[in-house]
């Protein structure tokens, strides 16, 4: 099973890809997360990107792809994997094309409106550094600690609508996708456990 999950910020799909990879024991492989990895153990494609990075610039995707291709090969991702994060552009689905075929391509939409309201109501821990929401709080402090809690910068509504603008998924890449037959879209709903209900449909289709 090798999957690609896409859709916007606040969507879900990080929670959807950690559901998935538990329960059909896959590897979930968010390539900001392969970065960060690269980075702290100092590897050559980690230091190449940490440059760039410093710099203000964006990662070329020679150097994408190199780590991309590097996680893939690992034993790990031998009966699948769930991308998440890559490919982005029509440049990197051509490159993956390269090393790998997707078996399924699956859109976690949620309207502009929702998704501002649920991560405008996300909460941080300055203790535990545990996500939250105003609903879920205890007297105004988090539910697992009791700690103070705060808004992250990016979690404010002027920066939510440049974040969406930013990570919008091309009409382009879904049209590549929609071609090839293998392109899902389902609507995410305000539980996690409904969300996976309806991705689980198609996973086992």
């Amino acid at each position: 099973m090798k999957l690609l999950l896409v859709g916007p910020v606040g969507s879900g799909k990080g929670t959807q890809a950690a559901i998935i990879s538990k329960k059909y024991g896959i590897p979930h492989i968010s390539t900001g997360e392969i970065f960060r990895q690269h980075m702290q153990n100092k590897t050559e494609l980690g230091l190449k990107a940490q440059e760039y990075i410093n710099a203000g610039y964006l990662v070329p995707e020679e150097i994408t792809f190199g780590i991309v291709k590097d996680r893939l090969s690992q034993p790990d991702c031998k009966n699948g994997f769930i991308l998440d994060g890559y490919p982005r552009t029509m440049e990197q689905a051509h490159n993956l094309e390269k090393i790998t075929d997707l078996d399924k391509v699956i859109l976690i939409h949620l309207s502009e409106e929702e998704i501002i309201h649920r991560l405008s109501s996300r909460r941080m821990c300055s203790v535990c550094n545990q996500p939250s929401s105003l609903e879920w709080l205890k007297d105004g402090k988090c539910e697992k600690c009791g700690g103070e809690v705060y808004v992250r910068n990016d979690d404010k509504p002027e920066v939510i609508k440049t974040r969406l603008e930013t990570n919008r998924v091309s009409e382009e890449l879904i049209n590549f996708y929609k071609n090839k037959g293998i392109f899902y879209k389902i609507n995410a709903t305000n539980e996690v456990e409904k969300t996976f209900a309806l991705l689980e449909s198609l996973l086992n289709e």
